[in-house]
């Protein structure tokens, strides 16, 4: 072990000169995933509060035949707008959000006893506009559901009989399992956070020293070459979860900062999630790292390492577009797939759920038997002599 001792202290060292190593596995890689974070939820949340507080802006076309229609909306808290010449011209053209529009019948058909037609302009694919054509809608079937009982109740009918059917819910999602949809997206980034701590130090002690011919003299030394390899994996791997253990323990603070309460929501990050999460993510941190150096010992110069890694950065993202795309009921097989495993995991943990030692286990043996198997890989590279070879 004391090669790989050697070539770890050399390695470390160097890389602590490098500002690049630094940058991205001290600062970039632990801060950039909860800053996103906390930026766009704090944007996203007081946008969509603002606009449920605010009056709603909507353009109503021929109001003077449904006036009453008109006035209870306002109470309710829309905000007219005077009509234009084609609706449905200015909402494709984004001119105007959401339009009403009343028809030539609503009149006649109120007067008769006869459900009267309104029409709503928007334009599905901006989800900007989703939520104020929502909050309008529901404003139009309360003020329908309110004039209906009325009816009923003039003709000497319970309101009841138009409702035979009464569907009561029970929500049994706890606030943390609420809270835990804000941080959907935290396990990939976690992942990214793990990529981006090694990803130079990867590229450096292989590409870079290739590059740079320095590669060889080390290579010619009376040393196996797996003990050689075991020094960089270490280095880089302690970079990579000196990196990690930052990013969580940003994603502990940010949590204190995001704005669960205002949404009924809470979030479960403290210490019993940094104890758990930590320890289930190092056999994939080794698992990520000798994959790095596997795919970085192919390139023959940094820039193109890094046009290889920049691609294997994408891998990560395939179990959390499943996860979102399909979801689907977590079973014990699915914690021995590397990344999907602790992805699942990591969901648990957030939703508060209970995490079976079974489950932990299972993916963390067969994390560290596939990383053995590509260190293997890895080592048979390093045992080319074209490895040396930067031309």
């Amino acid at each position: 072990m004391s090669p790989a001792l050697t070539v770890y202290i050399k390695e470390c060292r160097e890389s602590l000169r490098d500002r690049r190593v630094l940058l991205n596995s001290l600062l970039l890689g632990p801060l950039l995933g909860p800053v996103l974070f906390l930026v766009l939820m704090r944007l996203v949340v007081g946008r969509e509060l603002e606009k449920a507080e605010r009056p709603l802006p909507v353009v109503v076309i021929n109001a003077e035949r449904a006036p009453e229609l008109i006035a209870s909306l306002r109470q309710m808290g829309l905000e007219q707008k005077p009509p234009v010449a084609d609706a449905e011209l200015a909402v494709r053209e984004q001119r105007i959000d959401l339009a009403l529009s009343v028809s030539a019948d609503y009149g006649a058909d109120w007067r008769a006893g006869q459900p009267a037609q309104v029409e709503l302009i928007y334009d599905s694919s901006r989800r900007e506009a989703n939520s104020d054509v929502e909050r309008l809608r529901g404003m139009l079937e309360s003020y329908g559901r309110r004039h209906g009982a009325l009816r009923l109740l003039a003709r000497g009918f319970s309101p009841a009989i138009a409702t035979p059917l009464v569907i009561a819910t029970s929500d049994t999602a706890t606030p943390q399992a609420r809270g835990a949809l804000l941080f959907a997206m935290l396990p990939y980034m976690l992942v990214l956070t793990i990529f981006i701590g090694g990803i130079w130090l990867a590229i450096d002690s292989t590409a870079g020293e290739r590059e740079r011919q320095s590669l060889e003299p080390l290579l010619i030394n009376p040393v196996p070459r797996d003990r050689i390899l075991l020094g960089k994996l270490l280095a880089t791997a302690t970079f990579s979860l000196a990196s990690l253990t930052l990013g969580l323990l940003a994603f502990l603070l940010v949590g204190h900062f995001m704005p669960t309460e205002e949404l009924g929501m809470s979030l479960a990050l403290g210490p019993h999630f940094f104890a758990v999460a930590l320890p289930m993510l190092v056999p994939l941190v080794l698992l990520i790292c000798i994959a790095q150096i596997l795919i970085a010992a192919f390139a023959r110069t940094v820039r193109e390492a890094q046009t290889y890694l920049g691609l294997a950065q994408l891998v990560p993202l395939i179990p959390s577009i499943v996860l979102s795309v399909l979801p689907v009921k977590a079973q014990l097989w699915m914690y021995a797939v590397p990344l999907l495993g602790q992805q699942l995991a990591i969901m648990r943990l957030l939703r508060v759920e209970p995490l079976s030692a079974l489950a932990l286990s299972l993916s963390a043996v067969v994390t560290m038997l596939v990383a053995v198997v590509v260190f293997a890989l890895t080592r048979r590279v390093y045992a080319s002599e074209r490895l040396a070879i930067s031309t």
